[in-house]
C-alpha cells in the first residue's frame, strides 16, 4: 500500500543525505515530491534556491503550488553547522546559520499554512539532539535547532484547530556528509569509539530517519502533533560513566 498517493510534498535540502532519503521514501510511497537545493541537477521537480535569502521562501511555496495545485507535506530539512565556540564566532556566521536552520522553516511554514489548511497537511521539521544537548563548539547550531523544536510545538498549537499537524525529528549521529566533516576532525582513537556511545552500538543511517519522517507524515500518525521524535540509537538516554 502506498500511503501518499495523490499527495504533494516539499523537502528542503533534498539533494543528499537525510533530505535525499526522505524524498526517496515519500516518492516510494506515491507522493509527488519537490526538492529545494542549491545546485541544478536537471530534475524537473527540483527548485534551485538559497534558503538563507529570506526573499525566496515565498517563491518556493508558490512554485510548488503553481505546478502541483496543492501542498500536503512540508519537510524542513536543510541545515548548516559551523564549528566555533561562542566567543570565536563571527556575527555573520551566527546569522547565516539562523537564517537557514530557523528563519527559513518559519518563512516556509508561514507561506505554506493556507495550503496546508486546505489539505489538512503535515509539517515535519528536522531538528537535532543538539537542540536538546550540545557538543563543543556548536553554539549556533544548538541554538538554531532548539529554536526549531520550539517553533514545532508552537505551530502544532496554532495549526491544530485547522487540522494541520507539526512534528519534529531530532536525529543523533547519522552517517551524513555533515557529520563526516566533524568526524574527520576527531582524533583517530575517538573516531573508533563512535559506536560505543550508542546503546545500539552503531551510528544511524539516513534511511532510518526517513522512515520516521514518513510515518509522521502519514495518516497512521493522524493524532500525533507537537512532538519531537529522537532518532539516536539511545545516545541521549545513556548516562556517561566516570
Amino acid at each position: 500500500m502506498k500511503p501518499f498517493v495523490g499527495r504533494v510534498a516539499l523537502v528542503t535540502g533534498a539533494s543528499r543525505g537525510i533530505g535525499a532519503a526522505i524524498a526517496g521514501r515519500l516518492v516510494s510511497g506515491g507522493a509527488r515530491v519537490f526538492g529545494v537545493q542549491l545546485e541544478e541537477t536537471g530534475d524537473e521537480e527540483a527548485i534551485v534556491a538559497d534558503l538563507c535569502d529570506p526573499g525566496v521562501s515565498d517563491m518556493v511555496i508558490d512554485q510548488v503550488v503553481k505546478k502541483a495545485g496543492r501542498l500536503d507535506i512540508l519537510v524542513n530539512n536543510a541545515g548548516r553547522m559551523v564549528e566555533a565556540k561562542v566567543d570565536e564566532m563571527g556575527l555573520d556566521e551566527w546569522q547565516r546559520t539562523m537564517a537557514l536552520n530557523l528563519d527559513a522553516p518559519f518563512l516556509l511554514i508561514r507561506r505554506a499554512m493556507p495550503h496546508l489548511r486546505r489539505s489538512r497537511g503535515s509539517i515535519v521539521n528536522i531538528g537535532s539532539i543538539e537542540g536538546l544537548a550540545s557538543n563543543p563548539g556548536h553554539a549556533a547550531y544548538c541554538a538554531s535547532k532548539a529554536g526549531l523544536h520550539g517553533l514545532t510545538r508552537a505551530v502544532a498549537i496554532d495549526g491544530g484547530p485547522d487540522g494541520v499537524r507539526c512534528n519534529g525529528v531530532a536525529p543523533g549521529w547519522i552517517d551524513t556528509d555533515l557529520n563526516a566533516n566533524f568526524v574527520a576532525a576527531l582524533p583517530k582513537q575517538a573516531r573508533g569509539r563512535l559506536g560505543t556511545i550508542h546503546p545500539l552500538g552503531r551510528t544511524g543511517r539516513v534511511e532510518e530517519v526517513a522512515a520516521m519522517v514518513a510515518w509522521i507524515a502519514s495518516d497512521e500518525a493522524a493524532f500525533v502533533t507537537g512532538q519531537i521524535f529522537v532518532v539516536d540509537g539511545g545516545r541521549t538516554a545513556k548516562l556517561s560513566l566516570p
